[in-house]
């Protein structure tokens, strides 16, 4: 389906059917919540309360892949609107689409671009989004894409050559198949003359990474504790959001930080919309809510080229923390 707004230069393409979504995201909490040991999808963090908690992570001290990948946007905008002459910026995950405003200003200044193609799961967000990025820049239309990433990718417009941004280090939320079955599905998505743009956090200490996920703030425990009353609400669940704990745990093996929560006791958890879904849970039992990889740039490479992905040219930040990877089709 396909809206329009009030600007004509804006369209918004509706791809993923809001009652379908919810579903969906039951199926998959009644799955992981059966798993040994349980798990809830990350979707959960993101209401109102959750979105701002987060953007205040982003700001902290300890947490630094925001402003790592930002400062390499800022150096290199401009060389990769040169490299990649794109008509069409497609942005997977595209929330507000802050820092992919630093590509469009530097495709503006090169002159070639016509089309803003933002994708992502939240049409309220796009919606908003799409009005102020218009707002600012008269010459050019916003193509808006409400999708799930692992099933409408193919809705995406590529007019022109397309450069398809996917930032923040998101794909680190998928594990090992699902980051081969996403990649794969990106190539399919894109032409020989199209560009693919992947920003990655990288391995380092693990004390390092520990902290940007359990700062000194709480903030971080906070936002994952919220997920449990998202859960309450969205799920009609009587979890006690004071009987868990939030927890980061460095899973060396995976090369990945895990957000948990962790129960303080023993305790019986009741899920109404889950089908009346009871879970037992024993006191310091883990419930997983997140993974976020950390990748080499040689992992990076080797993941792409399995995906007949080549690498173009990559760039780290001075602290070298954070990786932004460009490539097209080998």
């Amino acid at each position: 389906m396909t809206t329009d707004m009030t600007d004509s230069r804006i369209t918004v393409d509706i791809h993923l059917d809001q009652s379908a979504w919810s579903t969906h995201l039951a199926e998959e909490t009644l799955e992981g919540l059966s798993d040994d040991p349980p798990w809830i999808p990350p979707v959960w963090f993101y209401d109102e309360v959750g979105s701002d908690l987060f953007d205040h992570i982003t700001r902290l001290e300890e947490y630094y892949p925001t402003e790592s990948e930002r400062s390499i946007l800022v150096q290199r905008a401009d060389e990769i609107a040169e490299i990649t002459g794109a008509h069409t910026l497609a942005e997977l995950g595209a929330g507000t689409s802050d820092k992919t405003r630093i590509l469009l200003d530097a495709l503006d200044r090169r002159g070639t671009l016509d089309t803003f193609a933002p994708f992502d799961c939240s049409e309220e967000v796009l919606r908003s989004s799409a009005e102020s990025i218009a707002a600012g820049r008269p010459d050019i239309r916003v193509h808006a894409v409400v999708g799930d990433f692992h099933e409408h990718l193919e809705g995406l417009p590529t007019e022109g050559t397309c450069l398809l941004a996917f930032l923040g280090s998101t794909i680190g939320n998928l594990d090992p198949a699902q980051r081969k079955g996403f990649l794969a599905e990106v190539a399919a998505t894109l032409d020989d003359d199209d560009w693919f743009l992947l920003g990655t956090d990288l391995v380092k200490p693990a004390a390092r990474l520990l902290a940007a996920y359990d700062d000194s703030q709480g903030v971080t425990a906070r936002f994952n504790l919220n997920a449990l009353s998202v859960i309450n609400d969205e799920l009609r669940a009587d979890f006690d959001i004071g009987g868990f704990e939030h927890r980061a745990v460095w899973n060396e093996a995976d090369s990945r930080i895990e957000m948990h929560l962790v129960s303080l006791a023993d305790q019986s958890v009741h899920l109404a919309a889950l089908g009346g879904l009871d879970v037992a849970l024993r006191r310091d039992q883990h419930i997983r809510t997140e993974i976020s990889t950390k990748f080499t740039e040689d992992q990076v490479r080797s993941e792409l080229a399995a995906a007949g992905l080549g690498v173009h040219a990559s760039w780290t930040d001075a602290a070298g923390d954070f990786l932004l990877t460009l490539s097209r089709h080998l």
